[in-house]
């Protein structure tokens, strides 16, 4: 298992707390320097998909997840609905409808217990939106599912769950089956 996260704070910390065979690095999932080299690729709770620092980047961080894989490989990721967040949006939070994108200003604590805020901006997406983005990243998807932090139970898309889990396939064969 390899994980790989922008913050090097982030990966020291995974690093302390990790199995044996387990490693970590520090890289941009929109230039992973890993190409064809994995069975799968898992993405939950917006890790590194959907907190976007410039348009586009959606894009290029599936494109850098689908490299990532062999042929035959499989990508499980979740992302932020656009329905449940304009249903369900709280006070203080800016949905900007054009681009997908809302901010909102958050508290988090450090390992001392320290309070900071922070601005955060996150991708909301639509199912046709999320099907287009694995499509032009040249992966084909298996299955398109409503769940919630935890919840991965199998359901289709609905305004009542907070997130949407792709999971979608890299195109040819590999050593694991389908």
């Amino acid at each position: 298992m390899v994980g790989v996260d922008v913050s090097g704070e982030f990966v020291a910390l995974a690093a302390r707390a990790a199995p044996p065979g387990a490693a970590f690095l520090r890289g941009d999932a929109r230039r992973l320097p890993i190409s064809g080299a994995f069975d799968a690729v898992v993405s939950l709770c917006q890790g590194g998909f959907g907190l976007p620092a410039a348009e586009g980047d959606d894009a290029a961080v599936l494109a850098g997840m689908a490299s990532a894989l062999r042929p035959g490989g499989r990508l499980a990721l979740t992302a932020f609905s656009s329905y449940f967040l304009v249903r369900h949006l709280e006070e203080g939070d800016a949905f900007d409808a054009g681009s997908g994108v809302n901010h909102e200003r958050t508290t988090v604590r450090n390992e001392a217990g320290e309070q900071r805020r922070f601005d955060l901006w996150t991708s909301c997406l639509t199912p046709r939106e999320l099907r287009l983005l694995a499509s032009a990243a040249g992966l084909e998807v298996d299955a398109l599912w409503s769940v919630g932090p935890g919840d991965y139970a199998r359901r289709p898309p609905d305004l009542d769950h907070p997130e949407y889990l792709l999971v979608a396939a890299k195109p040819g064969q590999s050593s694991t089956a389908r």
